[in-house]
């Protein structure tokens, strides 16, 4: 999966484009403040400990969350969800065990 560059367009489902990030350095749109904050957050429960892992912990909080509401979102449908965040439905299948978010496992 391709990383998008700070300020190309992103499709939406409707048919419009949206730009989620904006041109500036730290760019200023809900999502980013979102994050920024629930980062800010996450570094005071720390309470100065550094933190050795911490790409792959914001990255387990965020893609929990990210595939339920993709699913949700998709109506459950596996195929539809996969097109809508961009990865195979494999992976997306092989996420949703990750996560117990499969209906009869967990």
């Amino acid at each position: 999966m391709n990383a998008k560059p700070p300020s190309e367009e992103i499709p939406l489902a409707n048919g419009h484009w949206q730009c989620l990030n904006t041109d500036e350095a730290h760019g200023d749109n809900p999502v980013q403040q979102a994050v920024r904050a629930a980062l800010d957050a996450l570094w005071e429960t720390l309470e100065g400990d550094q933190p050795s892992n911490l790409y792959d912990l914001v990255i387990a909080q965020i893609e929990r969350p990210l595939l339920e509401t993709a699913m949700m979102r998709c109506d459950q449908n596996q195929s539809r969800a996969a097109e809508c965040l961009g990865i195979n439905r494999s992976t997306l299948r092989k996420k949703l065990k990750q996560h117990q978010l499969l209906p009869g496992e967990g």
